[in-house]
């Protein structure tokens, strides 16, 4: 293939034009050059003058991408040469191939997570592939097949760790075939069993040996094909160069001779810099060494006599070790100044553990502390002195080494540079860290150079993230830092470009450290200097011979690439395998123990036991956590396999029994997944919405149509000067009889009414009397809700009769305050006023509406207009014995005549001076009355009588008594509750029509309906709380009996995709229970008048579940309002139908469970007697176990390891949590019926809680009998005991401690609770008699208590305090909490300081802070 087929043609024309312009400016060509080809360089001014670097590609690239086009290619080239651009032009040459839709894909692999981000951004910045990026701490190690299938879906280069693609082959996430360029930079690494050589013997040399011929081009990058330390024959450079070429199964590039390069980079010039190593004073090193040693033996005492756990022992006992031959070797290597700066470094790190306030780590911190104070004493102090002073007297006094003096003098050889940019090599971070402390205090005063150091990210002793080490790199190049000490990451991870001279302070290990170093002076005139004790003839050596072996290796490489490739041999890469048929992952020898260790760790733990599999070597068994389900693993075989073989085998066993998926990953990583994605699934928030069925019809245009009639007699509560008027509803269709003769109360403002509902049999009205009847109606509550003339006035005769559906119900007033009342047909016509004639009087009185007599003003609906347009409504009553010069009393005393009034205030001439005035109210208004609440009376301007002149009025509706006006203000609410009742009815009867034994109330259904937005006198946040119980342990009772192999994560995540806020939802869009959902107060202004077609609302049918539904529109809905109106209305099935209707209604719903009984297989061959106290634990229950090795595993918690107890409790504390949730929540929701929404989940909260089961625990002195081989958890009981002595008798739920519990001791009694249910049969009644007891005193209304935490923070929302500052730290198993609030501009402040975990130390600050605004008299409880 011609090397140029790669560049398109404008890239080719900007190559000529290239090349012309290298001939016309060499000086220019070069710096272009290194800006476009070096590995990455963001900061040069070049690269922003050209962006698209391919065309300036050199000679050797195109020859090397020439042979990776034709066959699989190790490009060996230096450090600096430009490697990562042939990658880039071979990507962009299969480009064809990988873009989408193909499903193939590119794979690029770099051996360090640091590099990921670095090579994706060159890939991105040089092709316009997708591409993605992947480490570990992604969490890739969890991801599935479904997640990887996303990510090549969306990406068409992969870039990531070799350890990840080796992952996803062997699981069969990713095939080979799907890859067609696999890229290996640093490609050396092949070799042992590293992710490369796995990935190439496991995969690539498999599928090549079965004859695949669809497999990815293989594109190696190195600077050196050799990584291990080479012997002294040029046929062991051969045979190293040998094997990775057969193992790569691909062919080296590499150019003929340094000069091809040197025409293209600059090379370094090495250097060897001599020292003398007298090192320090003998006698002066072994008195400090004896002083270290000393302290150390003496602080590893004191762990071993004190309190300690024998865990927290052996960890710190194991840090002094290590902290204290880090000392000796800076003591021996740099001298007593370098070693007392690296104590002092270790002594400012901070030091975290898991501990109850018991921990080693004072006695570390103490050791590091005694060890600065010892070497401070061998230092010289005082303002005069400073360290390089003088460095003869330094070395003289053993403070610096003469290696460290060689490396100072090395240095200052270069003080004449300006410019310089300096990496010095070491071994050591402990090194670096030091160094750099030494040259920042002596270089600044010589030359102002500024000195970093940079090493692996994840020592403790000084943590770099790799954000601060690109900084670093950063600055680096742009001169603001002038030398970095560094360990053997900058050799090939972060890309460092602009370095002009590299020290090997420690000589380099290998070849390819030697020569990546090396590699790193890529700028004119560079030096590399090795520094190397005189005399050290092997060091020296070596290094010559590192010297040579550039020469070396390219002539092996070179004579290779003429041999065909052999094939790698079967013992390399054949071992025993086991194969997943359907999948084809699999699992090896060489995988099987991280795999293992991958089950174990998704496992369930707690802060006492991390789930780990146990090796015995001895015995050769294999033991895994108790809540694995495989017994002990026995196997036999070669004595070094022998764990990974038992491993092999667990892997097996796991994948038969399905707790390894077919993909050979563990099953709650598919569940989790599987549940993420289900949560994450789109949820519409624009429900819809129902109206009864009953209210919507079409308007018949038949001459007559009949109405059902039912009489709303209202029964007032409450003295007021006007009585409420009964009112008939007449509907088209007949109800059913229990809302038909329902019965509701309502509290309004001024007190309750009862409001009953009886038939009185059905009415024919004509077409006339129909819109009669409708003008009447939405006339009069158009004026109540809108006080407006304009909207009633227009259309009104024209737009009843059309086809569409509608609300169509009839609200006529009643003749009277008995049974045989009859509609008053004269109020309905009031409506039409004119058309009234008085048989009595003559019209003589002057309104806007005409001569009209007495009669029809005496109790009539007129409306004034005002100067400004406003119109006012008000009802008249009364003539009165005033005309228009009649004196009128205003409000501030003087006294005028309302024909003056009306001309000053309103600017109206009275023309009838004569004509008797009228008494008359204001029309009442329409409220919210649903709220259920009395509020405080407003001053209402219907209480104030007004004296109105005829002539300024026109008659609305005439004759219309003020009681039926007041009545049908309470109208809208009424109807409002009613079609309430008939949509819980309507939803009711879609499921209880399946239910005949027992009657569902329609109240409790309209309460499980009512969301808490509603602003109602009741809610559903007591049945949805009753139903979550109930159905958390409906579905943990199932998923024990179903999946008894099992662990408690995995029943937890399969529980949560029965129970979560989005299963629910969905279920309750899907049966149409989201229609029915009550979520927001009632507006009366937006409330739908029957009969009024002035909004256009379309209604639609739908029939759910054989029920017959109409759709108005739509509102948004929250998920979890759904999913708690679900667990709701399966808490009003429980408590008026039992478990049985509620079953029934989960079921209907398409909640599958049931309490069939399944057996439950248990073959444990253990002798409880011998493992806990059975009597004692018995008479403490009240029961007596039929298997009594349920109780002896209701108590072993997962530390204890003895293999004669094969499982741990926390398969019996998954259901027994559930089941006591449900236990508590059942006995207080029917023991305190009157309850507050709310109230039940506070005392819900209150009790079932791990608080107030480790209290119970103690108090009955359960804890002394849980297996368990934690010393953390035994010493955390003891820290308990402590407290619990302290608490007064009388303090319950766990509020008042101010301790963290151990939550093993809430578990003990959830488990024991689950031991008893699966014993007695799943009698719950036997598990509530058995647990109660030690439960009380259970909670009551009276006793009852906020958690501190809820009570401050509503506290404070209630009452606008200011909370200033929340800050929480946790150091040293020691947690500070401190909190400030402003309460009406005081300040509250509380600082926390112990070994109580947050959560703990957050109540505590919360409990102190609110008994401090109390006794502040900022509020009374």
């Amino acid at each position: 293939m011609n090397p140029h087929s790669a560049l398109s043609g404008g890239e080719k024309r900007k190559r000529k034009n290239t090349e012309k312009n290298r001939e016309g400016d060499q000086g220019r060509n070069q710096t272009m050059e290194e800006a476009l080809v070096g590995e990455i360089d963001d900061n040069t001014q070049q690269q922003n003058n050209t962006r698209d670097v391919l065309p300036f590609a050199r000679s050797y690239q195109l020859e090397a991408l020439d042979n990776a086009l034709r066959e699989n290619t190790i490009v060996y080239l230096e450090t600096g040469s430009g490697k990562t651009l042939i990658a880039i032009m071979l990507l962009r040459s299969y480009a064809h191939c990988l873009r989408k839709p193909s499903s193939s894909i590119a794979v690029f692999l770099v051996p360090q997570v640091v590099l990921v981000s670095q090579q994706s951004e060159v890939v991105k910045k040089h092709t316009d592939l997708k591409v993605g990026t992947y480490w570990g701490a992604m969490g890739v190690d969890f991801w599935d097949a479904a997640m990887w299938k996303q990510e090549m879906e969306k990406h068409e280069v992969l870039v990531m760790t070799p350890a990840i693609l080796l992952s996803c082959l062997r699981h069969s996430f990713l095939k080979l075939n799907m890859i067609k360029v696999l890229i290996m930079d640093e490609c050396h690494h092949a070799r042992g069993k590293h992710p490369y050589a796995c990935i190439m013997t496991e995969f690539y040399h498999h599928q090549l040996n079965l004859g695949v011929s669809d497999l990815p081009r293989i594109f190696g990058m190195t600077a050196s094909p050799i990584k291990s330390k080479v012997g002294n024959s040029e046929l062991s450079w051969s045979e190293n160069i040998r094997t990775l070429i057969t193992l790569m199964h691909s062919k080296v590039y590499t150019c003929a001779s340094e000069a091809v390069l040197a025409e293209f980079m600059p090379s370094s010039t090495p250097k060897f810099k001599f020292y003398r190593d007298s090192g320090i004073q003998f006698a002066l090193f072994e008195d400090l060494a004896l002083k270290l040693k000393i302290l150390k033996e003496q602080h590893g005492f004191t762990l071993r006599s004190s309190d300690f756990t024998k865990s927290a022992a052996e960890s710190a006992e194991k840090r002094i070790a290590k902290i204290f031959c880090a000392l000796m070797f800076c003591l021996d290597e740099l001298g007593v100044w370098l070693t007392l700066k690296a104590a002092e470094s270790l002594s400012s790190n901070e030091f975290e553990s898991f501990s109850w306030g018991h921990c080693g780590d004072t006695v570390v911190k103490n050791f590091i502390l005694a060890c600065v104070q010892t070497l401070k004493t061998y230092v010289p102090c005082g303002p005069q002195w400073s360290i390089g002073n003088n460095i003869k007297s330094d070395v003289e006094m053993g403070l610096l080494s003469t290696k460290v003096c060689c490396l100072i003098d090395s240095l200052l050889e270069y003080r004449g540079l300006t410019d310089i940019r300096c990496i010095i090599f070491v071994q050591r971070v402990v090194t670096a860290i030091v160094l750099q402390d030494l040259l920042n205090t002596l270089l600044p005063a010589i030359n102002n150079w500024k000195t970093k150091f940079i090493a692996g990210h994840k020592y403790r002793l000084q943590n770099q993230s790799r954000k601060e080490q690109n900084k670093i790199v950063e600055e680096f190049q742009m001169g603001l830092v002038n030398i970095i000490v560094a360990t053997s990451i900058l050799e090939e991870g972060l890309d460092v470009q602009t370095c002009n001279l590299v020290i090997r302070f420690d000589p380099s290990p290998t070849v390819c450290s030697f020569i990546q170093s090396r590699g790193r002076a890529r700028m004119k005139n560079s030096d590399y200097l090795l520094i190397v004790k005189s005399g050290d003839s092997a060091t020296c050596s070596r290094l010559e011979k590192y010297l040579a072996s550039g020469d070396i290796m390219r002539k092996e490489a070179l004579r290779h690439s003429s041999l065909p490739c052999d094939p790698l041999e079967g013992d390399q890469f054949e071992e025993e395998t086991y194969r997943v048929a359907n999948t084809d992952a699999f699992a090896n020898l060489s995988s099987s123990i991280s795999l293992i260790h991958l089950y174990c760790s998704r496992l369930p733990a707690d802060g006492y036991f991390k789930p780990a599999p146990r090796w015995d070597k001895e015995t050769a068994t294999l033991y895994l956590p108790k809540s694995c389900p495989l017994k002990p693993i026995h196997v036999e075989g070669d004595k070094n396999l022998l764990k990974n073989i038992a491993c092999l085998e667990a892997c097996k066993q796991l994948h038969k029994i399905g707790a390894l998926t077919d993909n050979l990953v563990p099953d709650i990583v598919i569940e989790e997944a599987e549940m993420e994605e289900f949560g994450n699934e789109h949820y519409d928030e624009n429900q819809p919405i129902y109206a009864p069925f009953e209210l919507v019809n079409c308007v018949s245009n038949s001459s007559h149509t009949t109405y059902h009639c039912y009489l709303m007699e209202f029964s007032q509560k409450f003295c007021y000067h006007t009585s409420m008027q009964d009112i008939f509803l007449a509907l088209r269709i007949k109800l059913d009889p229990e809302i038909g003769c329902m019965q509701f109360d309502m509290d309004f403002d001024r007190g309750g009414v009862s409001v009953k509902l009886s038939y009185k049999g059905t009415v024919n009205l004509s077409l006339d009397q129909v819109l009669l009847c409708k003008k009447f109606q939405v006339t009069l509550l158009r004026i109540l809700i809108d006080n407006c003339m304009n909207k009633f006035t227009t259309g009104l005769d024209k737009c009843f009769l059309k086809d569409d559906l509608e609300i169509d119900y009839l609200l006529l007033p009643a003749t009277s305050k008995h049974p045989n009342s009859t509609i008053d047909w004269l109020i309905v016509n009031s409506v039409n006023p004119s058309n009234i004639r008085c048989k009595y009087h003559q019209p003589h009185i002057s309104t806007k509406s005409g001569l009209v007599c007495t009669c029809k003003l005496q109790n009539a609906l007129v409306c004034t207009s005002h100067a400004a347009g406003k119109i006012y409504f008000y009802i008249t009553t009364g003539v009165m014995e005033l005309d228009t010069n009649s004196p009128m009393i205003l409000r501030n005393g003087e006294i005028t005549t309302y024909k003056k009034y009306f001309e000053q205030y309103h600017g109206i001439q009275l023309q009838f001076e004569h004509q008797r005035l009228f008494k008359a109210k204001h029309k009442f208004q329409v409220k919210n009355h649903c709220h259920g609440l009395r509020q405080r009376k407003e001053r209402e301007a219907s209480h104030a009588f007004v004296e109105l002149p005829p002539e300024l009025c026109s008659i609305v509706m005439s004759p219309i008594t003020d009681g039926v006006i007041y009545s049908f203000s309470f109208i809208p609410s009424i109807m409002h509750r009613l079609e309430s009742l008939l949509a819980a009815f309507n939803l009711k009867k879609m499921y209880s029509d399946h239910c005949t034994e027992n009657e569902i109330q329609t109240t409790k259904v309209l309460e499980a309906i009512t969301a808490k937005g509603c602003k109602e006198a009741f809610h559903y946040e007591s049945l949805e709380t009753l139903g979550d119980s109930f159905l958390k342990y409906a579905a943990s009772q199932l998923l024990f009996k179903t999946f008894q192999n099992h662990h408690e994560g995995l029943l937890s995540v399969k529980r949560e995709k029965i129970i979560s806020n989005a299963a629910l939802c969905k279920l309750g869009c899907n049966s149409g229970l989201a229609a029915f959902i009550r979520n927001e107060p009632f507006d009366p202004n937006v409330w739908i008048i029957p009969g009024d077609n002035s909004r256009t609302l379309k209604y639609t049918e739908l029939i759910t579940k054989g029920k017959k539904n109409y759709v108005y529109g739509k509102r948004k809905l929250k998920r979890k309002i759904v999913a708690d109106v679900v667990e709701a209305l399966i808490g009003a099935f429980l408590s008026t139908g039992g478990e049985k209707a509620a079953l029934m209604f989960m079921d209907l719903v398409g909640i599958k469970v049931s309490f069939d009984k399944i057996a439950y297989d248990r073959h444990f061959d253990i002798k409880p007697e011998k493992l806990v106290n059975v009597e004692f634990l018995e008479s403490q229950l009240k029961y007596s176990f039929h298997d009594r090795s349920l109780l002896v595993e209701a108590l072993t918690h997962g530390s204890y390891m003895l293999p004669e107890v094969p499982r741990c409790y926390q398969r019996l504390e998954f259901l027994g949590d559930s089941v006591l949730d449900y236990l508590i929540t059942w006995y207080l929701y029917n023991k305190y019926p009157g309850m507050s929404p709310g109230q039940l989940t506070d005392m819900r909260s209150a009790s079932v809680n791990n608080d107030c089961y480790a209290w119970s625990t103690i108090k009955h002195g359960l804890h002394k009998h849980v297996l368990h081989a934690s010393q953390e958890l035994h010493m955390h009981i003891a820290v308990t005991l402590d407290n619990f002595e302290k608490l007064p008798s009388s303090s319950t739920f766990g509020y008042e401690c101010e301790t963290s519990l151990p939550k093993v001791l809430g578990d003990i009694l959830e488990s024991l609770a689950g031991a008893i249910l699966v014993d007695s049969g799943y009698d719950k009644e036997v598990v509530w008699q058995s647990i109660k007891p030690l439960l009380e005193p259970l909670v009551t209304p009276e006793t009852l208590k906020l958690h501190p935490i809820r009570e401050f923070y509503e506290v404070c929302q209630k009452r606008s305090y200011r909370i200033i500052q929340d800050v929480v730290s946790r150091k040293g198993g020691v947690t500070n909490y401190r909190m400030e609030v402003e309460a009406d501009g005081v300040i509250h402040q509380y600082e926390y300081t112990g070994a109580a975990l947050k959560d703990t130390a957050k109540k505590i600050v919360c409990k102190e802070l609110l008994n401090s605004l109390k006794k502040g008299h900022h509020f009374s409880k």
